[in-house]
């Protein structure tokens, strides 16, 4: 377990994480919504990984998090409205359903050739996607057959996940509740999954 500071991180620690994400390595790590489960989008190898953890079919495909409204206008298409509405609301605990471009691996991206997109309000996250240069894939952190509550704390991830994942991050104590999902492919916003944060502004008037 490696423990970072959430409102200061180390550039040292996030470096070490960063060189095991490049060669491939599956990491537990603080959201601004949930514990998650993530590594290199282009590592395709540990996205197959997390596939087989979460058990989940490579035809349902993870969203990913990028560092930065202007990063995730090198992934996905943003329309107008998409772009006016994320730049309100990200960083923040949305996840935003988007099309993407050719550069997103297709075991990143649905049939439809879309993907859910967030930029975390936590710095732990953001500094690790900076300094890898590109976005880290993003699940919660539970494995449905243990049928156990969201982690709260690292060491419980520990516990739980200890020799599954490479590393761990204990960034301090996660109250989880999943982000709100909103679709921004149709003309208008769409709310898929209410969550955390406000989702007012979504709905058409």
């Amino acid at each position: 377990m490696i423990i970072i500071n959430p409102q200061n991180p180390q550039p040292r620690l996030i470096a070490q994480v960063v060189e095991a994400l490049r060669y491939g390595a599956v990491i537990c790590y603080p959201t601004d919504t949930v514990y998650g489960i993530g590594c290199d989008i282009f590592n395709q190898k540990a996205v197959k990984r997390v596939h087989q953890l979460k058990r989940r079919p490579n035809d349902k495909p993870f969203s990913f998090m990028c560092s930065s409204l202007k990063d995730v206008s090198t992934y996905c298409h943003l329309s107008n409205t998409a772009y006016r509405l994320m730049k309100k609301n990200l960083p923040g605990p949305y996840t935003f359903v988007l099309t993407t471009m050719k550069i997103v691996p297709k075991i990143m991206t649905s049939k439809q050739k879309t993907v859910g997109i967030r930029v975390p309000d936590n710095a732990i996250c953001r500094d690790l996607i900076e300094a890898l240069g590109n976005p880290i894939l993003t699940t919660s952190a539970s494995l449905d057959e243990m049928g156990l509550p969201l982690a709260t704390e690292a060491y419980e991830l520990e516990e739980r996940l200890g020799g599954l994942v490479d590393i761990i991050i204990d960034g301090g104590p996660v109250y989880p509740e999943p982000s709100s999902v909103i679709s921004l492919i149709g003309a208008y916003p769409e709310i898929i999954r209410q969550g955390k944060g406000d989702t007012s502004q979504f709905v058409a008037d």
